[in-house]
């Protein structure tokens, strides 16, 4: 699959501690891979095998068409890698690195360009230390960029940046795809992962657990529908309970909260209800099940923070 990533039975283990155990997945050209999972899940592991940094010790991986254990410095010129901290020394400007860094390359990008590109103008003969968190994270996506890779792989892009940053970011990962671009992305924000990526896979004690888009697998979640009413009136909670497909009733801050498996029949029902006993309908809303949800479901635990 050219212009993509395969990996296969990947495993890594560090003396009596197996990391990572059979991880497999695909990404493919034009598309925002996600990769989701707890703290020490084995995130930043897989990458780290998948572009070189370690050697698995077992599996194989492709990007972009060549295998990428047997020929790894030819690979390393199709990728480019933003880790999760970019250091460089306090001094050396954003051109001064994209400049250093393009030199490794047999193919480069034009460092102008990237620098327009990812809106470092501004900040192009300033020194690092006094570049801010947004602007070294852009230069961390401009170097990953200097060699103009087919394939992308982005640990914890936007951690620690404020909204406007994460925005800007997410456009920039958004057109890499529109090039065409395979974009491998961990991370640990869910509604991150939600809006940016196309598939999803949440990895957990080192294993995939679920792969799918994030609309795939909101919909295989057992986590079910809650229908939240407010009525002018008082009822038993037993009446409610008696609705069709519902699963569970609280009331919580003076509204009513139904868990059901099937809402249209249970709002049906319910408003026959309140008609019968002369109460108002003053509001109501659906609260489908979410991605962090379905990661509580798959991890046991709530999503990292």
């Amino acid at each position: 699959m050219a212009g993509g990533v395969i990996v296969h039975n990947l495993v890594k283990r560090y003396g009596p501690v197996e990391a990572v155990r059979g991880v497999g997945f695909d990404v493919h050209a034009g598309e925002i891979f996600g990769l989701l999972g707890p703290n020490g899940a084995g995130k930043t592991t897989t990458v780290e095998c998948v572009i070189g940094l370690r050697r698995p010790d077992q599996g194989t991986i492709e990007i972009d068409g060549i295998d990428a254990l047997a020929q790894p410095d030819r690979t390393k010129q199709r990728i480019g890698a933003q880790l999760q901290a970019t250091a460089l020394q306090d001094k050396i400007t954003p051109r001064e690195a994209l400049r250093l860094f393009g030199s490794f390359y047999d193919r480069r990008a034009d460092v102008r360009s990237l620098i327009d590109r990812f809106a470092l103008s501004e900040k192009a003969d300033a020194p690092f230390e006094s570049l801010s968190g947004g602007q070294r994270q852009r230069l961390a996506l401009a170097l990953a960029f200097v060699n103009d890779p087919a394939v992308l792989f982005l640990d914890e892009p936007t951690s620690g940046l404020d909204p406007q940053s994460r925005r800007e970011l997410h456009e920039s990962i958004r057109q890499m795809r529109a090039e065409g671009r395979a974009i491998l992305l961990t991370t640990h924000y869910i509604a991150e992962a939600h809006d940016l990526c196309d598939r999803i896979a949440i990895i957990d004690r080192g294993r995939i657990v679920a792969t799918g888009s994030p609309a795939e697998l909101i919909s295989a979640s057992k986590a079910q529908p809650v229908i939240v009413v407010h009525i002018s009136g008082a009822l038993e909670p037993a009446r409610l309970s008696a609705l069709p497909a519902v699963r569970e009733v609280a009331q919580d801050n003076g509204a009513w909260r139904i868990k059901t498996a099937d809402v249209s029949r249970t709002i049906i029902e319910l408003v026959k209800l309140l008609e019968a006993g002369g109460n108002d309908l003053l509001d109501v809303s659906i609260q489908r099940p979410s991605l962090e949800d379905v990661f509580i479901e798959l991890t046991g635990g709530p999503p990292p923070s």
